[in-house]
């Protein structure tokens, strides 16, 4: 027998599982949430950037001033920061497929994603900062799965989701 536990907020308002409306489909969730502070980063190496690059126009009064190729660097560390949020917000942490769920880590997703079967999951516990994938009914193995890559707008919607394709693997 498979059950969800649920020590979520957003999960009190709904009184059972609902089958998932087209279970054909796969869900992703991505990893917005690490997306934000490379956002943050980028633009303050950005505007160091600008900074040292204005002062080009200052240095001939005041030689002490830095070497606008010091520039370089803060422009290097924003475009870094650029991508990894761009494929933070664009590549996939989590999929709810018809066959299970797909884990990607963070370094190398391709080689070191992890598919675990519904068939394998007896069940789901749900906590405000991780989910627990029981594959035992003692809980004695399963995986944890962080969810602060994932805003915390979108966890309600995953919770139902977990909850939804459990209970139509149920059947």
């Amino acid at each position: 027998m498979r059950k969800t536990r649920s020590t979520f907020p957003a999960t009190g308002k709904y009184s059972a599982a609902m089958a998932v409306a087209e279970p054909q489909k796969e869900l992703r969730f991505t990893r917005a949430a690490q997306a934000v502070p490379f956002w943050i980063a980028a633009a303050v190496f950005g505007i160091t950037t600008i900074i040292l690059l204005v002062l080009l126009f200052y240095r001939s009064e005041n030689p002490a001033l830095p070497h606008p190729l010091w520039a370089i660097i803060p422009l290097t560390l924003s475009w870094l920061c650029i991508r990894i949020a761009i494929r933070c917000t664009k590549h996939a942490y989590l999929i709810l497929s018809p066959l299970g769920v797909e884990i990607f880590p963070f370094f190398k997703p391709a080689s070191g994603m992890q598919m675990i079967p519904w068939s394998q999951i007896t069940e789901i516990e749900i906590g405000e900062h991780v989910i627990t994938l029981h594959f035992a009914e003692d809980q004695s193995s399963g995986i944890h799965l962080a969810l602060s890559p994932i805003e915390k707008s979108i966890r309600p919607l995953l919770v139902r989701a977990l909850e939804g394709r459990l209970a139509t693997s149920q059947k």
